[in-house]
């Protein structure tokens, strides 16, 4: 548990700019410290955005199981979120579980604008 006495906008601030600055293992500690207070002080408009990020910083410094955690959470509550779903899917293959990461970055391209990615030995798919 965090006590601090600086404000919740300036946190963010600083963890948005570790984010922006490439430093990711950070950002992902200063994020987490964010949702855990923001559940614990039940913020009016919910914690999706920061746990979002969250997922995003730790995807980024390659904690993948903790991404993934946090992912599968926020899948189950925004089932029709196209970009949590590429998302997730993009950190399962860099955690090398192709098959799974296709159901989600299938649901990914279905959803949002999102292009699925070809990288990790997916095959590219040319209709005729």
């Amino acid at each position: 548990m965090t006590m601090t006495s600086t404000p919740f906008s300036l946190r963010l601030a600083l963890a948005e700019g570790l984010a922006d600055r490439g430093d990711h293992a950070a950002a992902a500690k200063a994020y987490a410290e964010l949702v855990e207070d923001a559940a614990r002080e039940d913020v009016g408009h919910g914690t999706t955005a920061l746990r979002t990020a969250l997922a995003r910083a730790y995807f980024g410094s390659a904690q993948l199981g903790r991404a993934e955690v946090v992912l599968r959470e926020l899948v189950d509550e925004s089932p029709d979120d196209g970009y949590l779903h590429l998302l997730l899917g993009r950190t399962l293959q860099r955690q090398r579980r192709h098959d799974e990461a296709r159901r989600h970055l299938s649901l990914a391209s279905i959803l949002g604008d999102h292009e699925r990615p070809t990288a990790y030995g997916e095959a590219s798919r040319v209709d005729a």
